[in-house]
This record gives C-alpha cells, structure tokens and sequence, in this order.
C-alpha cells in the first residue's frame, strides 16, 4: 500500500483552499461598491419604450436598486410624469452611466415594493 501523494491531487488541495478566499474577496468587492453605485431602472416609457437598467454613480439618497418611480414615492407620496421626468434628470447624469443593459422589471418591482404605476 501506497501513501504517494500525486502533484495533481496537491493541485485540487490548493484549488479547494482558495476559492474560500476568492469568494470571500468577491463579496467584499461587491459589498464596497453598492455603496458607491446604483441601479437605476427606467421603467418603459414614451421615450424609452424598451426601458433600461443602468449602472451609475450613486449620488444623494438612492438607493442600491431604484427607479424614478421610487424616488417620487419617497419624497412626494405619489407618480406623476412631471415628477419622473424631474427625477430621471436629477439623479441619471450621462457621465455618470457606467453600465447600459435591459429592463428588469424584477429590479423595478424591487424599487418600488411591488407596486406598479401607469406608463
């Protein structure tokens, strides 16, 4: 009987110890930077029939994921267009887009607590 040790099994031993590590870096990352970025979603409108997702800069009171309809919520109680319009100009800066991708009405949904609002 044999207790040779392969340079392939060391191999998966070291793997299987660093990708604790790995993950552990990965939460950390990702943990630092949704306090410095922000979902923002564009729910389908007129304009932006499609809607999007956006990464940007974090600025003021957003939040991790939110949306133009959320932050009308907050700070008047209610949706309106003008209000949207007002929001979308306020917190999404063109130079602040770091990231465009689809709609994810998951996300949306998420912004708003499950609430949806008229297009």
């Amino acid at each position: 009987m044999s207790t040779e040790v392969t340079s392939e099994a060391i191999t998966v031993r070291e793997k299987s110890k660093r990708w604790p590590w790995a993950l552990a870096i990965l939460l950390a990352l990702i943990a630092a930077l949704s306090t410095q970025v922000s979902l923002f979603v564009i729910q389908p409108l007129g304009s932006i029939p499609e809607g999007r997702t956006l990464l940007v800069w974090r600025t003021d009171d957003m939040k991790f994921v939110d949306s133009a309809d959320a932050i009308c919520l907050r700070r008047t109680g209610a949706v309106s267009l003008m209000c949207r319009g007002m929001a979308m100009v306020r917190f999404v800066d063109p130079e602040d887009i770091l990231l465009r991708m689809p709609y994810s009405e998951q996300l949306y949904l998420l912004s708003t607590d499950g609430k949806t609002f008229d297009r």
